[in-house]
């Protein structure tokens, strides 16, 4: 049986609230679960008690093989009772391949256009200079 410590939504309608339990990972999200091991309300301000856990119990089940979800394990994460990999991507702030593309060819035409200008001002000032001798 593969256990989930996972969050079941609780709360009415655009008020909601969760519990934090452990469940058979084949139950529904609001279905039968084993234990209950905490709460979390997203409408408390951030500052506020948003999360409580029994940290006992969750160090019990995690000792028993029970897998928190991703948003379960940012809790535990903050609690100090499980740790969170960071997620890194540093490619992400870059920008695709066709956006790298369009960047070149724009590159290329604002550096033709600047060739272009300095090659049009510069052929009047050699006009004054065959002019002048």
């Amino acid at each position: 049986m593969a256990l989930k410590i996972r969050l079941a939504r609780a709360g009415s309608k655009k008020r909601p609230y969760y519990h934090v339990v452990v469940a058979d990972a084949r139950s529904p999200r609001d279905g039968r679960f084993i234990e209950s091991l905490g709460s979390w309300n997203p409408l408390l301000p951030k500052d506020g008690e948003r999360v409580k856990v029994d940290a006992e119990r969750v160090k019990h089940w995690l000792s028993h093989g029970a897998q928190p979800t991703d948003r379960v394990l940012r809790f535990l994460d903050e609690a100090g009772l499980a740790k969170r990999e960071a997620r890194s991507n540093p490619k992400k702030a870059e920008p695709g391949k066709k956006a790298q593309e369009r960047a070149a060819l724009l590159k290329k035409a604002q550096d033709d256009a600047a060739a272009a200008v300095a090659a049009a001002s510069a052929a009047p000032a050699e006009a004054e200079a065959v002019t002048a001798e």
